[in-house]
């Protein structure tokens, strides 16, 4: 038996559950939420990211831009750019986010964050964490928000994905005990579960609506999802109005391609890995990753992003200015909702879905016998303008 390599695995072991204790310690001192309302003005920071990134963030500030134009002239929004960063930058710098790249995050009240890359194996860039993990851990991002609505199927929607912990926080921090077996870690703890399972149900009582499903694989992972598990079951007392009930992942994906299921669920809670893993399946009955929009909410700071990835194939093959920009748009009119601008935030939602779902004057196929961002851009922006936008959006939806 090799001691030593048992007692390196040990040490390694110790120091990340001395770090995750600590990090206990902090969920533990309570912090109010942010009050939009008071904050003039209210800091948008629009990272650029990789690939297409910089062409969807462009495309998506001015289409915000474009509807907050009396808010940017009064002084009540400002809009700052971050551009440090791209994997160049971070590579260079050896870590996920630079420290003067963390500066300008932090001095922003919410981000709009375009995809970035994340370093794999074999590929020439170094093996640095998740700029997007990153991100949710230092500006404690604990809730990822995704809703999916497809009103002719019945679909609607809404995931609430904890984001700080599950098999993604310690993603980077696993380690080869010796050339034969590897570990990586998983970590769930009661503060982090409660605040994310608490928002489901705030979100779902405050909504009238009646049913909160919690996703787990409790029946195999018994202690960290069994942890989940039981604090659902805790917090759920307190929301006699809303029932809940709990699936495990597998059955859960399958059942949201069951037609005969699958407009049964509204609210969904779930840890990190598997809320990764429904969100993009469902995000395919709304047109595919690329239309889906994500928040990373948060009681200080909020990150809006789009939930593709950098499509750097597109930029290669210089097809960059057909990407399509919903995805990145469609998380840009959650953050309108988040600041307090509901009514823009609602002409974009149903501009999103006449221009993208059912209308489609424009499509955007990712080469030139498509539209390319801008002139989708055109389209939505001249869609919220319509006065008829609602039963425009109505009659589309009937069809």
């Amino acid at each position: 038996m090799n001691q030593a390599a048992i007692e390196k695995a040990q040490a390694h072991f110790a120091e990340l559950v001395k770090e995750q204790l600590e990090r206990v310690e902090q969920m533990k001192q309570a912090q109010d939420w942010i009050d939009f309302t008071k904050l003039k003005p209210i800091i948008i920071g629009v990272c650029w990211g990789d690939g297409i990134g910089p062409i969807i963030s462009q495309e998506t500030q001015r289409i915000l831009s474009f509807l907050l134009e009396d808010e940017v002239k009064s002084g009540k929004v400002e809009f700052r750019t971050i551009d440090g960063l791209t994997i160049e930058n971070r590579a260079k710098h050896l870590k996920a986010i630079p420290d003067d790249v963390l500066a300008e995050l932090k001095a922003c009240h919410v981000i709009l964050k375009a995809p970035t890359t994340t370093p794999e194996k074999g590929d020439q860039w170094p093996n640095i964490e998740s700029a997007n993990v990153a991100m949710r851990r230092y500006l404690d991002l604990f809730a990822n928000i995704r809703p999916v609505k497809v009103p002719s199927e019945g679909i609607d929607w809404i995931f609430f994905r904890e984001n700080t912990e599950g098999a993604y926080v310690l993603g980077s921090k696993g380690t080869m005990v010796t050339e034969d077996l590897a570990f990586d870690f998983k970590v769930i703890t009661r503060q982090g579960a409660e605040r994310i399972i608490r928002m489901a149900f705030d979100y779902a009582a405050k909504n009238n609506i009646n049913k909160v499903t919690v996703v787990t694989k409790a029946n195999v992972v018994k202690t960290t999802d069994g942890l989940f598990l039981d604090t659902a079951a805790r917090i759920a007392k307190e929301y006699p109005q809303v029932q809940w009930d709990g699936w495990y992942i597998d059955i859960m994906t399958a059942k949201l391609v069951d037609p005969k299921r699958r407009t049964q669920f509204r609210v969904m809670v779930l840890p990190n890995l598997y809320g990764d893993i429904l969100t993009d399946e469902a995000a395919e009955f709304q047109g595919g990753v690329g239309t889906a929009g994500s928040a990373n909410v948060g009681k200080r700071y909020a990150m809006f992003e789009a939930i593709h990835g950098s499509a750097p194939r597109m930029i290669k093959e210089g097809r960059g200015k057909y990407a399509d920009p919903s995805s990145l748009v469609r998380a840009g009119a959650m953050m309108l909702r988040h600041i307090g601008f509901a009514a823009q935030a609602e002409k974009l939602e149903m501009a999103l879905d006449i221009c993208g779902q059912y209308e489609k004057k424009l499509v955007i196929t990712g080469r030139d016998d498509g539209a390319t961002a801008e002139e989708f851009g055109n389209y939505l922006m001249e869609t919220t303008q319509d006065p008829n936008i609602k039963s425009r959006w109505e009659a589309s939806v009937r069809k």
